[in-house]
């Protein structure tokens, strides 16, 4: 008799196959096959109104997609227009866990399913306290069996169910000074703990073919941390969720116009992309470059959705 999984798989596969005849998809708006590129998935938060998808970056390296930061949700979808293969990620990053930053996570896994990835997919996140699951939590509260809530692909989780695929989820237990997380191929992965009100909140640095990028995630910017982190980046994306005087519950979670600027100038980095950008803050680019433009001189660009930023 076939087990839960295999038939589960079986019918995944039936599924597939009936996929083959139908339209083929929407062009591909991909960051090109020259360098590095840092292309916005989603340059929302968690509003609909605004019809940008929630945060998520997608790292490319000349035409191929390596590493992917958040994804929230409409990122899925983003993903796919971008071009994008999930079998191609090298890496999946997560900064936090609010909605906003991880609700697609489970389709682009199942993207990937099938996808017929043949390796494994490092997964690195927080851990977790009383408002959040750790990351290794949250891949098993999806996929695990026997109470994940998509447990029929419990082999992507499960030692010895699955093939050489699987999810490995781990948990980074960064401080307050970036500390290295690790090496995938040629990729180096940097962390550090930033404040993001009382939920456990990670910015990444990643590192290579010479080149920093830089993410602050959610952060109120309290701390040395993450202007050490984004120390000399060639590329910083910083989020623009609340405008310059946000005050009470919107200022414990999110940094000012002004903290951006004084990061990004302290950091020395050498261009500033702003995202993650909310109706408070949609419409108020003048004022919120002016801000920034008083403590920090390089570049700086708005981001939305599926636009590419090259690495020079």
């Amino acid at each position: 008799m076939y087990s839960l999984a295999q038939s589960a798989k079986a019918l995944l596969v039936f599924a597939c196959l009936i996929t083959l005849g139908k339209a083929s998809p929407v062009a591909a708006q991909s960051c090109g096959s020259a360098g590095l590129a840092v292309q916005v998935l989603g340059s929302g938060g968690p509003e609909l109104q605004d019809k940008r998808a929630s945060t998520s970056y997608l790292i490319w390296d000349h035409g191929r997609a390596r590493v992917m930061v958040d994804a929230g949700g409409g990122s899925a979808l983003r993903f796919g227009e971008s071009g994008a293969q999930m079998s191609q990620v090298d890496v999946f990053l997560f900064s936090h866990f609010h909605i906003d930053h991880s609700g697609d996570f489970p389709a682009l896994i199942f993207s990937s399913w099938f996808e017929d990835r043949t390796r494994p997919l490092p997964v690195f996140g927080p851990p977790g306290n009383e408002f959040m699951p750790s990351t290794t939590e949250f891949v098993h509260d999806l996929f695990g069996d026997p109470h994940g809530a998509w447990r029929y692909l419990s082999e992507l989780v499960e030692p010895g169910e699955g093939g050489s695929y699987q999810l490995q989820p781990h948990n980074v237990a960064a401080g307050s000074m970036p500390v290295l997380v690790g090496h995938i191929g040629d990729i180096t992965l940097y962390a550090v703990r930033v404040i993001h009100g009382a939920f456990p909140a990670l910015a990444w640095r990643v590192e290579m073919g010479g080149k920093r990028i830089a993410f602050s995630g959610d952060t109120n910017g309290e701390g040395e941390g993450l202007t050490q982190l984004a120390m000399n980046a060639d590329l910083f994306v910083a989020h623009n969720a609340v405008p310059e005087g946000a005050t009470g519950v919107e200022r414990r979670l999110h940094m000012p116009p002004s903290v951006i600027g004084i990061t990004a100038a302290n950091a020395h980095v050498r261009q500033l992309v702003l995202s993650h950008r909310m109706l408070r803050t949609l419409g108020k680019e003048n004022e919120t470059r002016t801000e920034i433009q008083r403590r920090y001189s390089g570049p700086i660009s708005f981001a939305n959705d599926l636009d590419c930023f090259s690495i020079q």
